[in-house]
């Protein structure tokens, strides 16, 4: 199954996904259109349509934040958005996540899940993190392809192994963990799904140092991505919707043949997840 060029998406996989955004989300489009070339039919809804009438939610199986600089990114990434959802549809998203939903959060999505608190530990409250995002190490917005490894995660669409090809684009990107024993938590929980590598030289461990630009913030053991513990939820700094066909990438004309980018097969496995547990 392949998106060709002018083709809007596949075919209908029955699944229903949304994709929320507000002042300041700018990714939107291209996230769904990622949906809907996987086969998902696909909504975008500003957050107040949805928290105007939380049990709209009953109607997705998937729903994913977009990237952007929501709210202008005022007082901290991603925080505003956060405190509105978490304020506005705290026990719908709950609800979601517990009927089997699944949900994703792209860079400003990434930052506004760990400003939920819903990529921790459930016993731990939103305010009492293990995990953040702050400043790049450079200290400056950092816009570029990088590399990602999949890892051995409970997250069911990330394929452990795989070297995928996507571009950043964030001054908040650096994943960092309150101490060693938080990180120790991640990898025994096997919530680490993404890292970034040398695509020269791809093998690295947990403790190895990535070298900038290769790990473009400088992320605590190079961590790109992280999910829950159920495997369900999952936020990433970079952008796969930015990599859906074979032209997306700078160097393509020297890649050989593609017939699509390599982001698209993301979200055609997460759509065969949420397929397998549609949500009623």
């Amino acid at each position: 199954m392949t998106m060709k060029e002018g083709q809007a998406g596949t075919t209908d996989s029955g699944v229903r996904g949304v994709v929320l955004r507000s002042a300041g989300t700018n990714c939107d489009g291209e996230l769904k259109r990622a949906f809907e070339a996987a086969g998902a039919s696909t909504d975008l809804l500003h957050l107040n349509a949805i928290a105007k009438d939380p049990k709209r939610l009953e109607d997705y199986s998937i729903l994913s934040i977009a990237g952007g600089f929501s709210y202008g990114d005022y007082v901290a990434a991603g925080r505003v958005f956060g405190l509105e959802l978490r304020h506005r549809l705290d026990e719908a998203l709950h609800a979601f996540i517990e009927r089997g939903g699944v949900v994703l959060g792209v860079c400003n999505g990434f930052q506004i899940l760990i400003e939920l608190g819903l990529l921790q530990d459930p016993g731990l409250a939103p305010d009492e993190r293990s995990i953040a995002l702050t400043d790049n190490a450079s200290d400056r917005f950092e816009c570029r392809w990088v590399t990602l490894r999949s890892e051995d995660s409970v997250c069911p669409w990330v394929r452990a192994g795989d070297l995928t090809p996507v571009p950043i684009a964030h001054a908040e990107g650096r994943f960092a963990v309150r101490d060693r024993d938080a990180l120790d938590e991640l990898y025994a929980k096997r919530q680490v799904a993404l890292t970034y590598v040398d695509p020269a030289h791809p093998n690295t461990g947990r403790d190895d140092d990535v070298p900038y630009p290769f790990n473009p913030n400088g992320s605590t053991a190079n961590i790109a991505g992280i999910c829950d513990p159920t495997g369900r939820v999952l936020g990433l700094m970079p952008h796969p919707e930015r990599n859906l066909t074979p032209w997306n990438h700078p160097q393509w004309t020297r890649m050989g043949t593609r017939e699509e980018g390599e982001g698209l097969p993301f979200f055609r496995r997460m759509v065969a997840v949420a397929t397998s547990t549609l949500v009623s």
